[in-house]
């Protein structure tokens, strides 16, 4: 084979090779700039990744155009760089890239929305003047501007989610907090024959010991401390804590947060209440993700918190 050919051979090789770079470099690149692209809607369909991967492709065919044989140092570059954050438990790794395509697909083809069907859904100022005692008592004890609990707050929304809080805002911080509290609470029953309501402050300062009120009243009140809108739902047998979503579309962009964040989960509904427009989803406890299953439907008063 003669110098010219295999200079060709070469030069073809290096092209094909320079390509194959560039289309791996698309796949860690688009998830990366997706955290920083607000969440886009085309009707009921969420495009902010499609955005993204646009963005990246834009990107390699510029270093494909400007600087092709750096195309693919910078691609072992990267694979080194996530490589180096898997083993030293830094943020961004090849689980993050996963976890983030994860989520689209199930956003689109897996998970579906389970709308709660009882009279809460129809008819919420059915409950609002029922047992006025017990709404006045758990009404005193959510005390959201206390400064343990302000602190509290502030400290654990920061812990998770923060490589998402420029795309999801407030949201990354509710979660954060959610996710603390709910891996942390542990059930303890009252008395016999007697029902204590604990403030916030005094559940965070016994070591998130408590039963189903005292966790709805932490939860309620750790989240407003930080801006989040919050009720509580007294069902027969138990309580709840629920979250403000918004109108539909706010629900659309926190149900996209929700599987960006609890996909390893592995969720199959979003459960939530809606009424005139307004969503809310439960906290419980008992459900692992935000707006998991709802133990049953049978709701006996409703507790709005000014």
């Amino acid at each position: 084979m003669s110098p010219e050919a295999i200079k060709k051979h070469y030069s073809t090789t290096q092209e094909i090779m320079a390509h194959i770079a560039g289309i791996l470099f698309i796949i860690p690149l688009a998830p990366f700039i997706c955290r920083f692209v607000p969440p886009v809607f085309l009707g009921n369909w969420n495009i902010d990744l499609i955005i993204a991967v646009i963005i990246a492709i834009i990107i390699v065919r510029l270093m494909l155009w400007l600087v092709k044989p750096m195309i693919l140092p910078a691609l072992l570059l990267v694979c080194f760089v996530f490589a180096y954050n898997a083993l030293n438990n830094k943020r961004y790794t090849f689980h993050d890239i996963a976890s983030d395509y994860r989520s689209v697909v199930s956003q689109y083809w897996l998970i579906r929305e389970q709308k709660q069907t009882d009279q809460l859904s129809f008819n919420p100022h059915l409950f609002e003047n029922v047992q006025e005692r017990t709404s006045r008592l758990v009404t005193e004890k959510v005390q959201y501007k206390d400064s343990v609990v302000r602190n509290f707050s502030v400290k654990h929304s920061l812990e998770n989610f923060d490589n998402y809080h420029y795309k999801y805002q407030e949201l990354a911080r509710y979660f954060s907090l959610f996710k603390y509290i709910n891996s942390n609470f542990k059930y303890v029953p009252d008395a016999q024959r007697d029902e204590y309501y604990a403030t916030p402050r005094e559940t965070i300062l016994n070591g998130f010991g408590g039963d189903c009120d005292d966790h709805s009243i932490l939860m309620a009140a750790c989240l407003m401390s930080i801006g989040a809108k919050c009720r509580l739902v007294i069902i027969e047998g138990h309580m709840y804590p629920e979250m403000y979503a918004g109108n539909k579309k706010d629900f659309d962009i926190m149900q996209q947060a929700i599987l960006q964040f609890f996909g390893d989960i592995g969720i199959n509904r979003i459960y939530f209440h809606e009424n005139d427009g307004e969503y809310w989803i439960n906290l419980d406890y008992t459900a692992d993700y935000p707006g998991g299953p709802y133990i049953n439907d049978r709701v006996k008063l409703l507790i709005n918190i000014p």
